[in-house]
């Protein structure tokens, strides 16, 4: 019934359409972007809903209080503490390794805003969990939403970031004004 109810509203209430051509495993990391505004959060739980996909995501801290934070953590989010100095990338590594189903996804910009140094993160809990990473496109000029492209991670993160960040450059965000790949050209 949820599956049903968030494909008649993404689908057919909203416009939106989606091309995904790549394969999901059990084990993979979804670097989506552009991340503009919180409505990608909204689009990306009713995509999530409407595919049965069921991924993990990550988010601050702040958000998760009563009564977001328990609702939140039952979507799957992950609280990030951004002051810590542990190693969420290895944590978060070593629990890929270990489970059957790993499925998260990152937005790597960080932020809502305008960054052109996106974070690495999700790339090294790739590297070192061996998994793949989608990308996936959030286009809201179209409202579209496309995974036609994934990244098997070999340790060359500066040549491998650029292919990712040229990946996204044809993708519109809510708030196109606040999403960059910086100057990679």
């Amino acid at each position: 019934m949820w599956k049903s109810f968030c494909n008649w509203l993404l689908y057919k209430q909203m416009g939106w359409t989606a091309e995904v051509t790549e394969a999901h495993p059990d084990k993979y990391i979804v670097c989506l972007a552009p991340h503009t505004s919180n409505w990608d959060f909204l689009i990306g739980q009713l995509y999530n809903g409407a595919t049965g996909m069921g991924s993990n995501f990550l988010m601050k801290k702040e958000w998760f209080f009563w009564p977001l934070g328990p609702i939140f953590k039952k979507l799957g989010g992950i609280p990030v503490w951004r002051d810590k100095k542990t190693s969420m990338t290895d944590n978060l590594a070593e629990t890929a390794k270990r489970l059957e189903k790993f499925r998260l996804c990152i937005t790597p910009e960080g932020t809502r805003s305008a960054n052109p140094e996106w974070k690495k993160g999700f790339y090294y809990i790739a590297l070192k969990a061996e998994l793949p990473i989608l990308l996936y496109g959030v286009d809201y000029e179209r409202r579209h939403i496309e995974c036609t492209k994934t990244i098997i991670p070999n340790g060359d993160i500066d040549q491998q970031m650029r292919e990712i960040k040229l990946y996204f450059r044809k993708f519109k965000g809510k708030k196109p004004e606040n999403f960059t790949i910086g100057d990679i050209e």
